[in-house]
């Protein structure tokens, strides 16, 4: 846990900088309102921090959240009587998708980065073809208040740490660890590599099927609402210390990291610091963190002379 302590004093520094920009965000009301906009994201990176810790990506969450607030709209279209029919298919829908990506990737043995990437664009193609570019029909009040009341905004993200930090508490959580650190050594200690992978690309599927309720709430209905998410996901997980090769992390940091992804960006906001930055930004944070972890390597990364063993 003391490596997660860096990323939770940059956050406090960060909401400190928030109010002294604008003291209304001391106020109740106002902090609360930047953990309603924080909400989706920090269940995202949760998600992916599963998949990651494993030793995979997951690049397909973005268009899975597109996706559910379309499906979602087209099949709800103002009627409140089909909004939890529908929530309960949206959450089907999600894992699903992670259960195709995590089959595809252990079974087959393809790459998560392509398999994902396959996924996101199989499901933006299939977005853009059901709709035209333009979503048709309308989210229920009853399916919009979880992401637009704060109350519920807040409980559901309370709701998913908590899931989160017990099942990486629980004999799974550890499970992925040893998978993403050593996948060899994990599957000769007895560990079902393939089902704690395929197991982690579900509860990512999971976690972007909650984000799209709580984003169709928040953001309403849009064909784009979803884009780009997956790296803002990748990104926190990042700055939360996970290391993008596994074995090593908290899904705590790695929600702190995307609290602290969302603080610096209403943080430039308020100083008036366009927003098309925000890419360049993530970039940065992925590159930098990158090279701070090759550093503390405690290995060469070449072989020595007289090495037991040469890499094939």
């Amino acid at each position: 846990m003391k490596r997660a302590l860096p990323i939770f004093a940059v956050l406090a520094a960060l909401l400190v900088a928030i109010a002294v920009a604008n003291p209304f965000f001391l106020e109740p009301a106002g902090f609360f309102a930047f953990v309603k906009r924080a909400a989706p994201l920090v269940i995202l990176a949760a998600g992916q921090y599963f998949v990651i810790v494993s030793g995979e990506f997951d690049l397909s969450v973005g268009s899975l959240v597109t996706v559910e607030v379309v499906v979602a709209a087209r099949l709800i279209d103002g009627d409140e009587a089909a909004t939890w029919p529908v929530l309960a298919l949206v959450i089907v829908i999600g894992l699903l998708v992670g259960l195709a990506n995590g089959a595809v990737t252990t079974l087959l043995r393809v790459p998560s980065f392509i398999t994902t990437l396959g996924m996101m664009l199989v499901l933006s193609g299939a977005v853009f073809l059901w709709t035209g570019g333009a979503p048709r029909g309308a989210l229920s009040q009853a399916f919009r208040v979880f992401g637009r009341d704060t109350l519920w905004s807040t409980l559901i993200l309370l709701a998913v740490g908590v899931a989160a930090a017990l099942i990486m508490r629980a004999d799974f959580g550890r499970t992925l660890i040893a998978t993403g650190d050593n996948e060899r050594a994990a599957a000769l200690s007895g560990v079902r590599v393939i089902r704690a992978r395929i197991l982690a690309f579900v509860l990512s599927g999971l976690a972007a099927a909650v984000a799209g309720i709580l984003l169709g709430g928040f953001a309403g209905v849009s064909a784009q609402v979803g884009q780009g998410l997956e790296f803002s996901a990748i990104t926190a997980v990042v700055l939360g210390g996970v290391a993008l090769g596994g074995g090593r992390g908290s899904v705590v940091a790695a929600m702190a990291g995307a609290l602290t992804l969302e603080a610096l960006f209403t943080l430039l906001n308020l100083y008036g610091i366009s927003g098309a930055l925000e890419f360049t930004v993530q970039g940065v944070i992925i590159i930098a963190a990158v090279a701070a972890g090759a550093v503390r390597l405690p290995f060469p990364l070449t072989p020595r002379k007289g090495d037991a063993h040469v890499a094939s």
